[in-house]
């Protein structure tokens, strides 16, 4: 029965907030993503959807290696804890909605979808909410992506956007009848999944537009831009009954798991700038994620409740660049730098273990006008992103029944690195 209730991701890691979602999200470490024209816009800021006023579809792989190790002076507890990597099919759609309004108003709708184990294991999942060993915090399979905005103009130079991304919510009951030797009868099982929906909202602004009225201003060339995006979560629960005849009447014993809570995301408020230099772009973005509230979703989770797991709110600093190399090719980079988000160097049973990291990104795409067969312009775009952590001792602990202190066994510092690589094809029209 309890089987029932862990199957959740353990990691609290999402495609486009650990890694970016496209190539140009992943070469810029998400610096650029702010002011993104693409696709992407849909989930980190819908009002750019409206930038381009063109449609598009974008089809892209994702593969991200980690080689996530921890050292200690124990050898059981040393080496490499997380090698398999996550791999992803993402789908992006934009389509031009001012058709369907008598006044022609510009809207925009876009549309993501991201797959895992490159669409192969559309919904899969596993957990390991307890162990012995350490398990990283933020890294692991991705679950599906889905994402939903639209964006349009609101006044000289300010656009708008909003929408949401989908998380889903399990619950299951479970009724059986079994003897004390385990051998059950009359099993009767319900599951049900519901979506949840987590807003996002985006505001982008042309300075010049708004506010300068004379030609050729340099303010035409910044824009500001800032989003939020609510907090969201994935969990299962299962509510059993269990009935021994002769010994246990019904209703039977109840069991309750609230198990789990996984693949959190914070709310994230984003805020930068861009500015036009004509060859080349430079975008500064700032986040603030707020981390804190998971430690009372964990509170209320049956698995993880033990820990005693606490959370800070963090402040992440990106900057990005793009370069125009000539009429084709464009040249795109970026860097940030991560806190960790978790305070606590042990968590009984649990055993999390995170770090800060570096994040540096490189990519290039190129836009080919011309291409057989084809209408359109396509654009052809490649992103890889290194993530190296920092190092950081944990304890290793239990906790021990019947009031007794909790046991620690063993301590490890964290090291490792994520290599992630990523490529697209785009078809504007």
């Amino acid at each position: 029965m309890l089987a029932l209730g862990s199957p959740a991701l353990a990691n609290m890691g999402n495609t486009g907030t650990t890694y970016g979602l496209f190539p140009s999200d992943i070469a810029s470490a998400q610096a650029l993503s702010l002011f993104s024209t693409n696709t992407s816009s849909t989930y980190y800021n819908p009002a750019n959807l409206v930038l381009d006023r063109r449609s598009e579809v974008t089809g892209a792989i994702f593969h991200a290696e980690h080689e996530l190790n921890t050292e200690s002076a124990n050898p059981a507890y040393d080496g490499n804890i997380l090698d398999d990597p996550s791999q992803q099919l993402m789908l992006g759609l934009k389509a031009d909605l001012s058709g369907l309004m008598k006044s022609e108003h510009p809207i925009y709708l876009g549309f993501v979808a991201g797959v895992d184990r490159y669409g192969k294991e559309m919904l899969a999942f596993s957990s390991s909410a307890e162990g012995d060993n350490a398990q990283y915090f933020q890294y692991d399979r991705q679950p599906l992506f889905l994402a939903a905005s639209i964006g349009t103009n609101v006044w000289r130079g300010i656009k708008f956007g909003a929408g949401v991304q989908v998380t889903l919510h399990n619950d299951a009951e479970l009724f059986i009848t079994n003897n004390l030797a385990g051998t059950t009868t009359y099993e009767r099982v319900s599951v049900e999944s519901s979506p949840q929906f987590r807003p996002i909202v985006g505001l982008t602004m042309n300075v010049g537009e708004t506010f300068c009225h004379v030609e050729n201003c340099w303010l035409d060339k910044l824009n500001t831009a800032i989003s939020y995006r609510a907090s969201a979560d994935q969990q299962t629960s299962v509510s059993s009954n269990a009935i021994i005849p002769g010994t246990v009447t019904a209703p039977g014993i109840p069991i309750e798991v609230n198990n789990v809570i996984d693949s959190f995301q914070p709310a994230v408020t984003a805020a930068g700038f861009k500015y036009d230099f004509g060859a080349w772009r430079l975008g500064f973005t700032a986040e603030y994620q707020e981390w804190s509230r998971l430690g009372s979703k964990f509170r209320d989770d049956t698995i993880k409740d033990q820990a005693g797991l606490e959370f800070e709110d963090i402040f992440v600093p990106r900057v990005g660049l793009e370069v125009d190399l000539n009429d084709v090719f464009m040249l795109t980079s970026g860097v940030a730098w991560e806190k960790s988000p978790l305070k606590s160097d042990s968590s009984p049973d649990v055993n999390y273990i995170d770090a800060d990291r570096l994040v540096l990104g490189v990519g290039v795409s190129a836009n080919l006008k011309h291409v057989p067969m084809i209408a359109h312009p396509v654009t052809m775009s490649f992103g890889y992103q290194y993530q190296q952590l920092d190092e950081r001792d944990f304890e290793l602990s239990r906790t021990r029944r019947l009031g007794q202190p909790n046991e620690t066994y063993g301590s490890v510092s964290t090291d490792g690195e994520v290599s992630v690589f990523s490529g697209s094809i785009t078809m504007k029209f």
